[in-house]
């Protein structure tokens, strides 16, 4: 987009999740295409922001508010020219929001890219689709196979801001992991909210294990992650792919949110502990060297000191990889926001920390196993005089990290690493021939 004196200059800011960084991505390669200046949180000076909202918990809204004010303010002081906002919270409180925030130029959900192209004058290009500027290092991407949510969870507000599930075809996405590929991308990311749902709007069965296979049989694709798998109705069908392909990792990231059947029936997860147990010990028992992430939920109204001590046991007996605990957040329009909000706000961080405490326990003792042992490790980047890598068990910005002492490692390129010393959520280690 130009004046008549000077160049336009967009930055485009994300805030939330990797399925928001993708969209993003997205929006990046629409403009840049339409020779349109845009980078992705820039430090440049900037004439138009676009800031990619979060509207999934109460911490993440109030974070995409305080970047909208922190810009609105910029704007008002003549440093931007136009701001447009888009994203979930935009989605879910577009109206509020417009009132209360006139200084932003527009507002768009999540499925208006094209609107928002408009304020550019330009059209969106279909002939675009697969083909994405990447914001990651350019050795890992995210590839969302799917849009959209049909679960009934009762805490969860994503149908609202993102509707139901929508796949893309399976064509669609190996065409984009070879382009991707192509561009030097070693390692895709499967994101979705749900990835097992993968295939059956537009298939009428589950694809995600041919899905695997296909992307598998890309050549210089050396690592495939999964991430988000729901529990309930899971396809057991995968579970042959990620044993078999060696691209594939021995990862996957499951939100399993509670373990009390009190609370799972009142989350309405579709799944007992009972079930759980089973499914979790089917996993184990096919692939034992998988590494099992999965998060939870404290403090979801009427949540009781004995639902918690039985999360607590859950989480000591399964003796899971990884663990992210979120407290409870009361959303509006969602099932449970009928629920009286009666667990006190202290208490959710409390029943938060000690959940944390029974895991980094758990992550010491399984790091300490780990020594002695040799890992194939990505590089990710350089801090000082180390480099900072991940095996095929951690996924980045969230998992465990492999730190080595070395002056000439690539970063993007994998090495045999030893492992030499183990803490809670990092391995020490030094490159062997």
């Amino acid at each position: 987009m130009r004046t008549k004196d000077k160049i336009q200059r967009v930055n485009i800011i994300t805030l939330g999740c990797s399925k928001n960084r993708v969209d993003s991505e997205v929006l990046l390669t629409q403009l840049r295409s339409n020779q349109i200046e845009a980078e992705h949180e820039t430090r440049r000076k900037s004439n138009i922001v676009i800031i990619n909202t979060c509207g999934f918990i109460d911490k993440a809204k109030e974070e995409s508010i305080q970047a909208i004010v922190e810009y609105a303010e910029k704007k008002k002081k003549g440093k931007i020219e136009k701001l447009y906002v888009t994203g979930c919270l935009s989605e879910r409180y577009k109206n509020d929001l417009s009132i209360e925030l006139p200084e932003v130029d527009a507002f768009f959900g999540t499925m208006e890219l094209p609107s928002l192209l408009k304020k550019f004058n330009v059209d969106y290009k279909k002939e675009l689709l697969g083909e994405r500027v990447i914001t990651t290092d350019s050795h890992y991407a995210y590839l969302k196979i799917s849009e959209g949510c049909n679960r009934p969870c009762s805490f969860c507000a994503i149908p609202l801001m993102r509707g139901k599930h929508v796949s893309r075809t399976i064509e669609s996405l190996v065409d984009e992991a070879k382009f991707l590929v192509s561009r030097g991308v070693k390692e895709l990311i499967l994101i979705a909210q749900d990835l097992t749902f993968f295939g059956l709007d537009l298939y009428n069965e589950r694809k995600l294990s041919e899905l695997l296979y296909r992307l598998s049989d890309i050549e210089r694709l050396e690592w495939i992650r999964l991430q988000y798998a729901y529990p309930s109705g899971f396809p057991l069908d995968i579970l042959k792919p990620i044993k078999e392909r060696p691209n594939i990792c021995k990862y996957l990231d499951m939100p399993l949110q509670h373990a009390s059947n009190d609370m799972l029936k009142s989350m309405k997860r579709g799944i007992t502990k009972e079930k759980t147990y089973e499914l979790l010990h089917t996993i184990k028992q096919e692939i034992p060297d998988i590494a099992l992430r999965t998060t939870f939920i404290v403090g979801y109204p009427n949540e009781t000191e004995n639902d918690f001590l039985e999360l607590c046991n859950f989480v000591q007996e399964i003796q899971f990889d990884r663990v992210g605990v979120f407290t409870y957040s009361h959303e509006e329009n969602t099932a449970a926001y009928s629920l009286n909000d009666n667990v006190p706000e202290q208490l959710k961080e409390q029943r938060k920390a000690e959940l944390m405490l029974i895991q980094q326990d758990i992550s010491w003792k399984k790091n300490q196993t780990k020594i002695g042992k040799i890992f194939k490790v990505l590089i990710d980047r350089k801090e000082g005089n180390f480099f900072i890598g991940r095996t095929e068990h951690d996924s980045p910005e969230v998992d465990n990290e492999v730190v080595i002492e070395s002056s000439h490692l690539t970063i993007g390129e994998f090495y045999p690493v030893l492992i030499e010393k183990a803490e809670e959520f990092d391995l020490f280690g030094k490159v062997v021939s």
